[in-house]
């Protein structure tokens, strides 16, 4: 019989030999960090010793590939280079420059390939090692434009071209871009036209040359080229550059092509002075070049639809980019934010003032068109109230303020969300329209009319006739210029109504201007000619839904109807009460609902389940419109009116 006392040791060594052997406790490896080494120098303000040739190919139209060959001087006695790819890039507001189309990348001096790596830490550098004696590095690599949307922008078609230097030239490190000297050459196809800002165009055969420029203005001057093209004179130094993609899309009739000089008019009598020696409007009317609005001191990039001069009146709801970036001239290009102005394109922009700068240029681009006939003002108070309704019941209002926003272009950078309505995108520019036109009408209600945000606009963009510089701004300048105009606790309006979320829908300055937020049944001709032009069926603030031309949801608005429900975007519905899908039977049911009881019925597919779904909603079809409040003239009427009676 085993006794208890030998039993006990039993135990022990099975219980030991059941949870393995008994090590005593090791401390965890923890590592400490590896200082981080900036390898890349801040830009000085000191000339560069010398001037880049820059030469680029652009005749590669079937592969859209820019053929680019630099050659950089060199330091005396440096023993290495830093070039770098623009990363921050103006008018981007964002750290975008296309770093992953650069390939095929070479460096050589004196006929022989030199060594070179990437910068780790900040990879649109290349570090490369020079033999002594060396006097210039010579460049080579392509720039592989896009050649499928899904890849990014199409620069290049078999019609026309953008060229956008940032995006296909170096710069060396430790200097401000205005100092540094650039000479640029490009061959573009045969008998193609070509447009810039920048002077002294020259060409011999298909190759164009032109003056040395600094890097600065390189970059900030664009190509738009194209086997198809024209040009007019539209007044105050301004030329319109059309680019198109068929020779009879640039057919303008006399009186619309009037509205282009009468809006540089209506621009020179708002602001006051010019901040641009020659100003070229770029304009591609295309479906094949990717679309594009982006502002530059002494032009723009612009793009319409291809029939949007011979369809004029159809698609005057598409001419608004152009009007908006002409104000860029002297809001974002003159007068810019202090720290969204850097010294190169490798320091941070930061973005708090978007507001200002986009928001007050939307203000003044759908004004100024309206007051130019660029477009009719029916269509620039349809874009006021999709706006207005918008932000009436966009739900991520309550917890995202609209300078928040601002960092958006950093945060977000256009891409695609699933819930924008909650998550919020670039809102400074349209809430901060709203805005304005509310600061327009403080300043008009305060002078009895004498005074309004057109004062304003002559104090802070008209200084220093023809100086095309940049002159930097902070929050306290906007202040103390709205102060100069009209007396007011601006800082505590701006603050409250852009820095703060959770405020009332942003209609009180359209109350103040004598109108008022109203909805009906049908488009209003701004959203009629989005509809029209684009073919999607918006459903925005009845189901809470916007539908491709298939019955794809693309859009869904948090907490609405179609959301409660289950529809999310790619949801594509098939039926609706047992009927084909179409555009007309799905405003069909959301009319017919608003006199029954029964929820409106969809079939769709999600994935790969097919899912019955019922959509409780009968407040019938909704747009927003603008109505004037009272008979007669109204001040909103007013600041619409043409300045100019030329």
């Amino acid at each position: 019989m085993t006794t208890a006392r030998a039993v006990a040791p039993l135990f022990s060594a099975l219980f030991l030999a059941s949870t393995g052997p008994v090590f005593a406790a090791v401390p965890k490896s923890m590592p400490e960090a590896v200082p981080i080494v900036v390898a890349v120098p801040a830009a000085q303000d000191i000339p560069y010793p010398g001037t880049i040739g820059l030469n680029i190919d652009a005749t590669d139209l079937d592969r859209r590939v820019y053929r680019v060959t630099e050659t950089v001087p060199v330091p005396q006695g440096a023993t290495s280079l830093i070039l770098q790819l623009p990363e921050w890039l103006p008018g981007n507001h964002a750290p975008r420059g296309p770093i992953n189309l650069l390939a095929d990348v070479h460096f050589e001096a004196n006929g022989q390939e030199l060594e070179w790596t990437r910068d780790p830490l900040e990879v649109y550098a290349f570090h490369i090692k020079l033999p002594a004696g060396t006097t210039a590095v010579t460049a080579r690599f392509l720039h592989t434009s896009p050649v499928e949307p899904s890849e990014g922008r199409i620069t290049m078609t078999q019609e026309m071209l953008n060229l956008q230097w940032e995006k296909m030239s170096l710069y060396p490190a430790g200097y401000y871009v205005r100092q540094i000297p650039v000479k640029p050459t490009v061959t573009f196809p045969q008998d193609w036209t070509v447009f810039t800002a920048l002077d002294g165009q020259n060409a011999s055969g298909n190759t164009v040359t032109w003056d040395t420029v600094n890097y600065e203005t390189l970059v900030d001057s664009p190509v738009f080229a194209g086997k198809f093209a024209k040009s007019w004179d539209v007044g105050n130094g301004i030329t319109l550059d059309v680019v198109a993609d068929k020779a009879e899309q640039l057919k303008i009739a006399p009186e619309h092509l009037a509205t282009f000089n009468k809006l540089t008019d209506e621009a020179i009598a708002l602001f006051g002075a010019r901040h641009y020696d020659h100003y070229n409007w770029l304009l591609a009317l295309t479906d094949r070049m990717g679309g594009i609005g982006l502002e530059h001191q002494r032009s723009s990039e612009n793009q319409y639809q291809p029939n949007d001069f011979v369809d004029w009146d159809t698609m005057a709801h598409d001419r608004n980019v152009t009007s908006h970036e002409l104000v860029h001239s002297w809001n974002g290009k003159y007068r810019r934010p202090a720290k969204l102005w850097t010294p190169d394109y490798r320091q941070p922009m930061q973005d708090n003032l978007l507001w200002m700068y986009e928001g007050q240029t939307q203000f003044w681009g759908w004004i100024l068109a309206a007051r130019s006939g660029l477009q009719p003002k029916d269509v620039v108070l349809g874009s006021l109230a999709n706006s207005a309704g918008y932000y009436s019941e966009q739900p991520g209002r309550v917890w995202r303020s609209v300078e928040d926003t601002t960092h958006d272009p950093i945060i977000n950078s256009r891409r695609p969300l699933p819930f924008s309505s909650l998550s919020r995108s670039e809102d400074y520019y349209s809430e901060g329209m709203l805005v304005w036109l509310e600061a327009d009408q403080i300043i008009r209600q305060g002078t009895r009319g004498k005074k309004g945000l057109d004062d304003f606009a002559k104090v802070f963009f008209g200084m220093k006739d023809g100086d095309w510089g940049q002159l930097t701004y902070e929050f306290g300048d906007i202040v103390a210029a709205l102060d100069q105009v009209y007396s007011y606790d601006w800082a505590t309006f701006l603050n409250t109504r852009l820095q703060k979320p959770g405020q009332p829908a942003p209609v009180k300055g359209i109350q103040m201007a004598g109108y008022q937020l109203v909805w009906k049944e049908e488009p209003n001709p701004y959203e009629a000619g989005r509809i029209n032009a684009n073919n999607y069926v918006n459903l925005t603030y009845s189901l809470g839904i916007n539908l491709s031309a298939d019955g794809t949801v693309t859009s869904t608005m948090w907490d609405s109807p179609a959301f409660d429900a289950g529809v999310i975007d790619g949801t594509r519905i098939l039926a609706v009460n047992g009927t084909e899908y179409s555009k007309d039977a799905i405003t069909k049911a959301v009319t017919d609902a608003k006199t029954g009881t029964a929820p409106i019925e969809l079939l769709v597919k999600r994935g790969d389940r097919f899912l019955t779904v019922p959509v409780d909603y009968h407040g019938g079809l909704r747009y927003p419109w603008l109505e004037p409040g009272a008979k007669g003239e109204q001040p909103l009427d007013r600041l619409l009116v043409p300045r100019t009676g030329k």
